[in-house]
């Protein structure tokens, strides 16, 4: 177990004002006089830097629906109301569909309402939020918005790992992960106020720790990661990065600005263990947050898909989660084939807050 806390014109004018609007935006986006203002490029976006007293806003939204496009239209319309005025830098998106194209369908219907090069995210195995599970023919969003907080997404695509294992193939894997994590990280924008760092990839456990070494490299042993890895059903392991399809690659999401967060991380194989140990994790970052007077304003969890086949009923676990945490707090879960976060007392290692690890549930609150 583990937990940290850490803080209309001829064409010639129109060509003349043109150049001239261009270069006033350019120079808006390198002073930071607004954050929506981004630096992108097709495997990354940076936004403005997070103002210390700015708004954080994360809401959440899912919808179920046979017709994939519905599905992400509906969650992407509930998500813009929950948002009101505030538009997210990032929609972190996950679902659960078979196959590519109704894949590729769910993310036409996000985009029908939010701008493609915002959505972010993987194939999972289902989700929860304060709404309850959702199974398949799912998507779960979260959106993040506000200038107090800021986003630096990288892709690294085409890691070479896709249908290696670690019984035939632990060399390679050992080089090529490691180094995919260290290309990564390196590409991250960084602040003084670097606080989370959510870590998406097609390695799935126990492939998940080799990634992260590489990463950890760069950012430290003792940086705060969580994240998971995708659906490693065959024709189902996606990855999204700005609104396009990828596989055997990796993504990750740096948020900076004046918040806190607290992680923590459990393991179990049965149902009742995963029930009770989804409800510890939660309940000790609370109680983190609660030692130091912040309060909570949102919250992931990367749960084991093996953790969610445990279960008797899937209601089971969320209510524990909310009997921690309330069932009004923003929570943004998804059940992988691999989780990034701290490990289990059990499998901790020393002077490591995360690692990559199977059967585990990671809970991270983020709050001021």
């Amino acid at each position: 177990m583990g937990v940290l806390l850490i803080h209309t014109l001829k064409p010639k004018t129109r060509g003349k004002m043109m150049n001239k609007v261009r270069t006033l935006i350019g120079i808006g986006c390198l002073l930071g006089f607004t954050a929506g203002c981004l630096s992108t490029g097709s495997q990354s976006l940076t936004t403005s830097p997070a103002v210390d007293d700015g708004e954080i806003v994360m809401r959440t939204a899912a919808a179920q629906h046979t017709d994939p496009f519905e599905a992400g239209r509906a969650a992407a319309l509930a998500l813009k109301a929950s948002m009101g005025t505030v538009e997210p830098h990032a929609l972190i998106l996950t679902e659960c569909f078979e196959e590519k194209e109704l894949k590729s369908r769910v993310l036409k219907g996000v985009g029908s309402v939010f701008p493609k090069d915002k959505i972010f995210g993987f194939a999972t195995y289902g989700s929860f939020s304060q709404g309850g599970p959702l199974d398949m023919d799912s998507v779960s969003l979260v959106g993040i918005g506000g200038s107090g907080i800021s986003i630096s997404a990288v892709l690294e695509p085409n890691m070479g790992v896709s249908g290696l294992s670690l019984e035939e193939d632990e060399e390679t894997l050992i080089l090529r992960l490691g180094a995919a994590g260290e290309r990564l990280a390196r590409q991250l924008r960084r602040t003084g106020t670097d606080r989370l760092l959510l870590l998406m990839a097609d390695a799935h456990s126990p492939k998940n720790q080799l990634l992260i070494d590489g990463v950890q490299k760069i950012v430290g042993k003792r940086f705060a990661i969580t994240g998971g890895s995708v659906n490693k059903n065959a024709g189902q392991s996606f990855l999204y990065f700005r609104g396009r399809i990828h596989t055997d690659g990796a993504l990750a999401i740096l948020l900076s600005g004046n918040f806190k967060v607290a992680l923590s991380g459990r393991q179990a194989k049965s149902n009742e263990k995963v029930i009770s140990t989804a409800k510890e994790a939660a309940a000790e970052t609370l109680k983190a947050f609660d030692d130091q007077n912040v309060k909570p304003f949102a919250a992931f969890a990367y749960n084991c898909a093996g953790r969610k086949g445990k279960l008797d009923r899937l209601e089971d676990e969320l209510a524990a989660i909310q009997d921690s945490v309330g069932t009004s707090l923003p929570l943004f879960g998804s059940y992988c084939a691999g989780e990034f976060g701290p490990a289990d007392s059990t499998e901790k290692l020393p002077n490591v807050l995360s690692s990559g690890r199977g059967w585990h549930v990671m809970f991270t609150l983020l709050g001021r």
